[in-house]
């Protein structure tokens, strides 16, 4: 079996559309699925991922004319992607605003003072109230779960474009004493910000490239959709032999703690994080287990000829290589391995974020292996 190394496609920020802008632990380039997409698949065409995370594919799918299917264990997975597939209009999301009264809430957490200005906070809580009240009730619309979509990816970050005060890059939230520390380190105090002003210029930031032919274009995929919260091994909703092309990119062992990571957004949205039952195994063959049994239900699902696009990465600086070990995976489900494709760039903004030099920690490359269903 072949593996071609190249830079396939662009290691720049912010190349795709304006609605991938939405921010999320391990998540891939909008490039690397439009790179199967292209090639496999035709307009109509069920493209699946069974590792939702943001939402990623399932958006490049639909921008492309394909029909979206996802699944995440995590609840917060379709959170942040079904909105996306069905925008409103910013005027839609301002009106909205306007009527939700943010000025009283019933609970205050007084312990995220450490990332909140006390006004922010009873904001936020406020319109958590407002979005948990409106989803018990079954009247939660598609601008509603906008806006909630919006605030969760405005909850923490490195800029005043963010509700918090300055903290870890926006793809995670920090705990409360390690946040605490961050602001005796650099001296800072949580700055007043002002929740609908900020949640109407990220809406406008993510639909600065909505003209009336990608809304055409999303409003008849979103309209044939699907996305799941279950896990990934079994998923009966979705037909046999009815998907045309897989691209995902499942947890890399136990590399990133996506309960931990989320648990601020998983309060903010009513989800206990910690009774999420995320895939993580420190040992390869624990791993391997796991991927096997995902791999026999994208068989089921995979029509004859479909194509399978498995991105997983170098870990542990390296010393595992993930397509090696998701090989063995994907044949024993009956899938026929065709090649590696190795996308090799230099770090971007993300690594810079974190002090990390390039190529020198982390992830550094995106390896995908290509199996066919017979």
């Amino acid at each position: 079996m072949e593996t071609f190394v190249n830079e396939f496609w662009t290691s720049r920020q912010r190349a795709a559309h304006s609605l991938h802008e939405v921010s999320y632990r391990a998540c891939f380039k909008p490039q690397l699925p439009r790179f199967f997409i292209d090639r496999f698949t035709m307009p109509g065409d069920v493209v699946y991922d069974p590792f939702m995370g943001r939402g990623t594919t399932v958006l490049e799918a639909a921008l492309a004319g394909r029909t979206p299917a996802g699944c995440d264990i995590n609840p917060l997975s379709a959170m942040l992607a079904q909105p996306r597939l069905s925008p409103p209009t910013p005027e839609e999301v301002e009106r909205r605003l306007v009527e939700i009264d943010l000025s009283l809430a019933l609970s205050y957490p007084r312990e995220l003072e450490v990332f909140y200005h006390p006004e922010t906070l009873r904001e936020i809580c406020a319109l958590r109230e407002y979005l948990l009240a409106r989803d018990h009730s079954g009247s939660l619309d598609g601008i509603d779960r906008w806006i909630r979509m919006v605030a969760v990816n405005r909850l923490t970050g490195h800029s005043p474009g963010f509700f918090s005060v300055y903290t870890l890059p926006p793809n995670q939230a920090t705990s409360i004493d390690a946040q605490a520390r961050i602001n005796a380190r650099r001296k800072q105090v949580p700055p007043r910000r002002n929740v609908r002003h900020l949640i109407v210029g990220k809406t406008r930031s993510l639909l600065a490239d909505c003209d009336a032919a990608t809304r055409a274009a999303l409003l008849r995929s979103a309209n044939r959709a699907m996305l799941l919260t279950r896990p990934a091994r079994s998923t009966p909703q979705i037909k046999a032999n009815s998907v045309s092309l897989v691209v995902t990119s499942p947890p890399f062992l136990d590399v990133v703690d996506y309960a931990g990571d989320n648990w601020l957004r998983g309060w903010f949205c009513g989800i206990d994080t910690s009774a999420v039952e995320i895939s993580m195994h420190r040992k390869v063959t624990e791993w391997q287990a796991a991927m096997t049994s995902v791999f026999r239900e994208l068989a089921r699902v995979l029509r004859p000829g479909g194509h399978v696009a498995f991105e997983v990465g170098e870990v542990r600086n390296g010393k595992v290589k993930l397509e090696e070990a998701v090989l063995p995976c994907g044949v024993a489900s009956g899938l026929e391995p065709l090649l590696v494709v190795i996308n090799a760039q230099q770090f971007t903004k993300t690594a810079n974020c974190w002090g990390v030099r390039n190529n020198a920690k982390g992830t550094n490359t995106n390896r995908i292996v290509v199996f066919r269903k017979g």
